[in-house]
C-alpha cells in the first residue's frame, strides 16, 4: 500500500449557523437518512459531525422550550463547496431526532459545522473499519475516503441489534461482514467477536492493521480493550450528548490519560491509546 494519510487536517466550519435544504428523505428499517443541501460550508472529513435543527417546529410544545441542536455524523457527501450534498443517518430516540425523521423533501434546516476531527487514515496499515448501529455514519465515510486512494483496500465489519437496521449499511453499499444482537442476519452476537477473528488472522498472515470504530460507548470500549491486547492501533470516533458543538458548554468531556478533553473540539475522533476506557457516562446522539 502506498503511504498516504488523509484526514490529518481539521477542516474548519464557518461562523455561526446557516440555512440548509432537505433534498430528500429515506428510510431504512428505523433509520432516516436526510439528504441536505449546503451550500455554504466546506467538504468535511468524515468522522466530522455536524449540529442540525429544523427551522420550524423545532421545539416550543407545552412547556415552550426549543430544543437543543442534535449533533450529527455525516455518512456521505458529495459536490464541491458552495453547492454540497450531505447525507446524515439518525434513528428517533428523542423529541429531537424524532422531529428530524419527519422532515420532507424542500424542508429547510439551520446547521453549523464540520465540528472536530475527523479519521486519520494511515493507509501503510490494512484498514479495518468497524460500525455499531447509528456509527454507521462516519465509517461510511471513511470507506469513501479509501475508496478514493489508489491501491487501498479495507475490510468493514457492521454490528446492528436486527437485520431490519442493517439496511442501511447495504443502502450505502457498504461491503461488510454483518453481526447481528438477535441472530437474524450475519453471526449471532456482537460485532466484536468477527472483529477478534479479523485482527487475528492479520496476526497470522503478518498483516499490519489499523482499526476505526464508530458505535454506542460499550462497543468501543470493546473493541479498543481488543485492539489493546494485540497492540493494533485504533482510532474511536466517540459519540456524547452535546449542546454547543464548539467547545463552550463541557457537556461532552470525557477523561483521557492526559486529563479531560472535549470531544467537541478535541475528539469525536480520539486514538485508543489515549483513553483508560471508552465507556462515557450519558453518551449518544
Amino acid at each position: 500500500m502506498s503511504s498516504v494519510s488523509v484526514g490529518e487536517q481539521r477542516v474548519q466550519a464557518p461562523f455561526g449557523r446557516r440555512a440548509a435544504t432537505v433534498r430528500s428523505v429515506e428510510h431504512h428499517g428505523p433509520y432516516t437518512a436526510l439528504q441536505v443541501e449546503d451550500d455554504g460550508g466546506p467538504r468535511p472529513l468524515a468522522g466530522q459531525f455536524y449540529m442540525l435543527q429544523t427551522a420550524a417546529g423545532w421545539g416550543g410544545g407545552e412547556d415552550g422550550r426549543p430544543y437543543l441542536p442534535r449533533a450529527l455524523s455525516f455518512a456521505r457527501v458529495g459536490g464541491e463547496p458552495g453547492d454540497l450534498r450531505l447525507d446524515f443517518l439518525l434513528e428517533a430516540v428523542g423529541p429531537g431526532t424524532s422531529r428530524l425523521a419527519e422532515c420532507v423533501a424542500g424542508e429547510d434546516l439551520m446547521i453549523a459545522g464540520p465540528f472536530g476531527n475527523g479519521f486519520t487514515l494511515d493507509a501503510t496499515r490494512w484498514p479495518v473499519l468497524v460500525a455499531g448501529g447509528i456509527g454507521l455514519a462516519p465509517i461510511v465515510a471513511l470507506d469513501d475516503e479509501i475508496r478514493e486512494l489508489d491501491g487501498v483496500r479495507s475490510s468493514a465489519l457492521v454490528g446492528m441489534r436486527d437485520a431490519a437496521r442493517l439496511l442501511a449499511a447495504d443502502a450505502y453499499e457498504l461491503v461488510h461482514t454483518a453481526a447481528t444482537e438477535d441472530g437474524s442476519a450475519g453471526h449471532h452476537g456482537f460485532v466484536t467477536d468477527p472483529l477478534a477473528s479479523e485482527l487475528d488472522a492479520g496476526a497470522q498472515s503478518g498483516r499490519e492493521q489499523s482499526v476505526y470504530a464508530c458505535g454506542p460507548p460499550a462497543m468501543l470500549e470493546a473493541v479498543r480493550a481488543l485492539c489493546a491486547e494485540r497492540s493494533v492501533p485504533v482510532q474511536l470516533a466517540m459519540e456524547s450528548g452535546m449542546a454547543c458543538g464548539f467547545g463552550a458548554c463541557y457537556g461532552c468531556v470525557v477523561p483521557t490519560v492526559d486529563g479531560y478533553l472535549r470531544l467537541c473540539v478535541d475528539g469525536p475522533v480520539l486514538d485508543g491509546s489515549r483513553l483508560e476506557t471508552a465507556l462515557v457516562a450519558g453518551a449518544g446522539h
